[in-house]
């Protein structure tokens, strides 16, 4: 039984049979090779700068001050690890399917399940959240034509109910509508007006559909015209961000900087959802391995350029945004717009508004495109049906497995809160990246393929290292190590959590002095183990339902039909 359910692909037999155009069992009907090195970091910067760099970028600001330029780097570092791991995968892995294909290589086939189960939460889930966000930002743009839609098309119901209780309680206070926040006039709006159909009151996100619709067609007529789509954006908003710098740079006042550290480096930690929030996407990159010119050489290369770049962009518009009006004036939905509108440059904020519509748009195109590879890598496999690996014969696309994303999408985005989405993609994002880094430990023991031009994760060995930073850590941590188990029972699930968290980085530690495991995928896989224990508990509890879920259907379905069952031929 534990043999079946752990049985491992061959990366020999995956790379021989994508040479052979055998990867989607259809003797060469297979994706379109058009991506080169620069397509692949376009593809990058599109999925990581997005509403993160115009919307969440502010909370973060608000809780660090300027120096929330210190959580952008440790972020960085930590996907750093994470994106030298996933290249290390990509380079010996040149197929799709993403970290759903490097954990049945290296883990076997039920963590491989479970890994592109989870992954589902982070591109289609995700993008929920992006759509909603886009949705935002479009009716920005409307209001600037002097053009509104009516409240109940462009909201969902639970927001509607919340600002519409907003907006009773200010005019309870004496305010008058006019002087409500956007988000009260719209739910008040949208309570007052809304159609009523079989006694339940139509409030919908329009918008949110209507651009999943339009980027689901898209990615199904083709990755080339994708390439040029999400390129155009990216170059577009590249512009927009280093025009916002460079006219921000001479309205920087440096005593805004003053204090750097205004509450302390918790304050920078705080914002640790939302900046990390921002970087999730780099990993869509290894989805798109068949469509790759050279996949060993060209994969790694676009995910390292495009999260240096990304940092660097996100560091200065920060140093930028804090130095031209205190951070305590940057907890706004636009943080950028609400900067520049400030100083009376109000033509500025307008073209922000429409570069934050084009960056949200290239990251739902580019998760778009993520998610049916995942789902067509699982097909191939046996896990999922046959249905979903289907290549269109003129689009060459995983056309199905498209259109699922797009209805599994789109639908939710009409009615749902993007609050109840974003723990849940984060967990999924860090599970995969968990099992990314781990997965790269077992590697070493899979011969290289001869002649082969991968890229290889540079070897510090942690024999004394990681043990050394381990038993560092828990020094630090011993307060709350103390808390917890003297308190266990009051404090909850989330300490329990903590201490799962130790009690790994322990384990871990001890087999790195025996195995002398490499640094960097050991530093990776506990840095992003920790960011998911400060997730709250009630996310995991939707989490391991989820998982529950997925594990249902492969036990029914996917675990017989496995083309490396022993059940079938």
């Amino acid at each position: 039984m534990s043999d079946s359910l752990f049985r491992k692909k061959s990366i020999e037999k995956i790379v021989a049979d994508s040479a052979a155009g055998l990867a989607d069992g259809h003797g060469g009907t297979g994706l379109r090779k058009v991506l080169g090195v620069r397509d692949l970091t376009f593809m990058g910067i599109a999925a990581v700068i997005g509403a993160g760099i115009f919307s969440t970028i502010g909370t973060a600001a608000f809780n660090g001050g300027p120096g929330i330029v210190f959580l952008f780097m440790i972020t960085a570092v930590t996907c750093g690890f994470s994106a030298l791991c996933y290249a290390e995968f990509a380079s010996r892995v040149p197929i799709a399917g993403s970290a759903y294909t490097y954990a049945y290589v290296s883990f076997g086939e039920l963590i491989a399940w479970i890994i592109g189960w989870a992954l589902i939460l982070e591109y289609a889930i995700g993008n929920i959240v992006v759509a909603i966000s886009w949705s935002g930002y479009f009716n920005n743009l409307l209001e600037g034509f002097h053009i509104g839609l009516p409240g109940w098309l462009a909201t969902n119901p639970s927001n509607a109910k919340a600002g519409y209780a907003e907006a009773m309680k200010g005019l309870a206070n004496g305010q008058v509508l006019e002087t409500l926040t956007k988000n009260a006039k719209m739910g008040y709006d949208a309570i007052l007006h809304a159609p009523v159909i079989a006694g339940w009151k139509v409030i919908i996100n329009l918008p949110a559909l209507i651009i999943v619709f339009l980027i689901t067609v898209l990615a199904y007529i083709g990755i080339k015209e994708s390439k040029k789509t999400t390129n155009f954006m990216v170059i577009f908003k590249i512009i927009v961000i280093v025009f916002i710098i460079a006219i921000g740079f001479f309205y920087v006042d440096t005593k805004n900087w003053d204090p750097f550290l205004p509450n302390g480096f918790g304050g920078v930690l705080a914002g640790v959802s939302a900046v990390f929030y921002a970087y999730i996407g780099f990993d869509a990159i290894s989805t798109t391995a068949e469509e790759c010119k050279n996949p060993q050489r060209d994969l790694p290369r676009g995910m390292i350029y495009s999260l240096l770049i990304c940092t660097v962009l996100y560091i200065l518009i920060a140093l930028v945004l804090t130095g031209m009006v205190r951070y305590s004036e940057l907890k706004v939905d636009d943080p950028l717009a609400y900067v520049f509108e400030k100083l009376h440059m109000n033509k500025i904020g307008y073209l922000i508004s429409v570069s934050a519509v084009v960056a949200t748009t290239s990251v739902l195109l580019v998760f778009q495109l993520g998610q049916p590879r995942i789902w067509m890598s699982m097909s191939r496999d046996g896990l999922l049906p046959k249905r979903f690996s289907k290549v269109h014969p003129k689009f060459h696309t995983p056309s199905f497995a498209t259109i699922v994303t797009g209805f599994m999408v789109g639908i939710p985005a009409l009615f749902v809160s993007s609050s109840t989405m974003t723990d849940l993609t984060s967990i999924g994002t860090l599970f995969a990246f968990v099992l990314v880094c781990f997965g790269v430990l077992v590697l070493p023991k899979i011969a290289r393929i001869k002649g082969s031009s991968a890229f290889q994760l540079p070897y510090f060995n942690g024999k004394y290292l990681i043990p050394a930073i381990v038993m560092l850590t828990s020094y630090l941590f011993r307060t709350r190590i103390s808390d917890a188990l003297t308190n266990l029972s009051s404090e909850g699930h989330q300490e329990i959590l903590f201490l799962v968290f130790m009690f790994i980085a322990i384990i871990t530690a001890i087999k790195s002095f025996i195995g002398s495991y490499s640094v960097i995928p050991v530093i990776g896989a506990l840095s992003c183990l920790y960011l998911m224990i400060e997730i709250p508990a009630i996310s995991w509890l939707w989490f391991f339902a989820w998982m529950g879920l997925g594990l249902t259907i492969y036990f029914l379905y996917g675990r017989k039909r496995s083309k490396l069952s022993n059940f079938t031929k």
